[in-house]
C-alpha cells in the first residue's frame, strides 16, 4: 500500500479533500483536536443529500471513504501519535484487544472507539427490563428500545425454549428470560457473543449465548429475530445491524425457521417498515417471504419508533413543515413490528 502523505495543523479540509481526491492517503501528525476539526468539515462538506436512497447511499460511501482517509499512528501500548491526544489505551484495548505493534487507523474510527468506550460504560437504559444494556464496540446499540417493548408485552399462551437469533447485546435475550423462557442466544459475531452474555450476567439473568449462523441445534417453542431492516449493502462496521443486502438474512430466517419450531410454537419476526416506506421492499414482498417458509401470519402488534430523529420528522410533518429529504419523510411514517407467525396449515 502506499506511504501516506504526513499533513499537520497547516492544512485545511479543503487542501485535504482535494489530496485524497487524487488518491492519497494522509497521516495527521498535528494537534489531536485540530485533526478533529478537519475530519469534522470533511463529513459536512460531503454530508449525503437525500434525493433518492441509491444516491443517498453513494454519497454516504464516498463520504466514508473520504474521512477514513485521514490516518493517525497508535503504537503497540495504544500510545496516538498527535499533540494533546487523550489517553484511548483502555477504549482501544477493550475495541481492538492486546496491541499488536504499531499501525495506522482512521482517525474517526478512534473517535468512535473512545465514544463507544463512553457508550458501554454508561449503558442504554432499556424500560422493558428495568435496566441497562452495556453494548460492546462493533454491536449495535439498543437505542431504539421500543422493538423490546413490543416483545415485553406480546400475548403468550405459554412459556417453554426460545431462541434469539441474532442477538447482539442480548436485550432481546434478556426479555425473554425475563418472561420465563429457557432461552438460547445466537450470533455470528464474537463480539456480540461476548457482549451479550456480559449484559445477562449484568442483569442477573439466565440464557445460553453460543456463536452460530442463525439457528442453535434442535427446536423451540418460541423463535424472535430482529433482522437487519434495510435491504441495502452495508458500509460501515455498524451497517450490518440496520442493512441486509438483497434481504438475505430475512430470507434465511424465514425459509429456516419453521423446522427449528417445536410443534404449536411460534416465530416472531420484528420488522421495521422503513424499507417499504423507502421503496427497497413491498408489503407484498414480505408476505410473500413469510409464505414461503411455510409460515402464517397469526397476528401483529406494532409500535411507532421513539427515537430521535422519528419524533423530529414527525413534528415537522405534523407542522406542515418541510421532512427535511427523503429519510427524514419514511422515519416520520415508520412503524415498528412484530410478526406473530404459526406454520400455515398444509392442505
Amino acid at each position: 500500500m502506499d506511504t501516506p502523505l504526513v499533513i499537520d495543523d497547516t492544512w485545511s479540509a479543503s487542501r485535504a479533500l482535494r489530496a485524497i481526491e487524487r488518491g492519497s492517503r494522509l497521516l495527521w501528525q498535528g494537534d489531536w483536536h485540530t485533526g478533529k476539526q478537519v475530519v469534522a468539515a470533511l463529513k459536512r462538506r460531503l454530508r449525503p443529500r437525500e434525493s433518492d436512497f441509491a444516491s443517498y447511499r453513494r454519497a454516504r460511501g464516498r463520504q466514508m471513504r473520504v474521512v477514513n482517509s485521514v490516518l493517525v499512528r497508535i503504537d503497540s501500548s495504544y500510545g496516538v501519535e498527535a499533540r494533546r491526544a487523550p489517553d484511548v489505551r483502555r477504549a482501544c484495548l477493550l475495541a481492538y484487544g492486546v496491541g499488536r505493534g504499531d499501525r495506522l487507523v482512521p482517525l474517526q474510527e478512534l473517535l468512535g472507539v473512545i465514544g463507544a468506550e463512553q457508550l458501554r460504560l454508561r449503558g442504554v437504559e432499556v424500560p422493558a427490563l428495568g435496566g441497562r444494556i452495556h453494548p460492546h464496540y462493533g454491536v449495535f446499540a439498543p437505542t431504539r428500545s421500543e422493538y423490546a417493548d413490543l416483545v415485553a408485552r406480546a400475548p403468550l399462551d405459554a412459556v417453554g425454549q426460545a431462541f434469539d437469533v441474532g442477538t447482539g447485546t442480548g436485550v432481546l435475550a434478556a426479555v425473554l428470560a425475563k418472561r420465563g423462557f429457557a432461552v438460547t442466544a445466537t450470533d455470528l459475531s464474537p463480539r456480540a457473543v461476548e457482549c451479550a452474555r456480559e449484559n445477562l450476567t449484568r442483569l442477573g439473568l439466565t440464557a445460553d449465548v453460543v456463536r452460530a449462523d442463525l439457528f442453535p441445534p434442535g427446536r423451540a417453542d418460541l423463535i424472535v429475530c430482529n433482522p437487519p431492516w434495510i435491504p441495502a449493502r452495508p458500509i460501515g462496521l455498524l451497517d450490518h445491524a440496520v442493512y441486509d443486502e438483497n434481504s438475505q438474512m430475512l430470507r434465511r430466517f424465514l425459509s429456516g425457521a419453521r423446522d427449528h419450531l417445536e410443534p404449536g410454537g411460534q416465530v416472531w419476526l420484528i420488522l421495521s417498515d422503513l424499507a417499504e416506506h423507502l421503496g427497497l421492499r413491498s408489503r407484498d414482498e414480505l408476505l410473500k417471504l413469510i409464505e414461503s417458509g411455510g409460515l402464517a401470519v397469526a397476528g401483529r402488534s406494532e409500535i411507532a419508533p421513539r427515537h430521535t430523529r422519528a419524533q423530529t420528522a414527525r413534528t415537522r410533518q405534523g407542522g406542515g413543515g418541510r421532512g427535511g429529504g427523503l429519510l427524514a419523510e419514511a422515519r416520520a411514517r415508520e412503524i415498528t413490528s412484530l410478526w406473530r407467525l404459526a406454520p400455515a396449515i398444509q392442505h
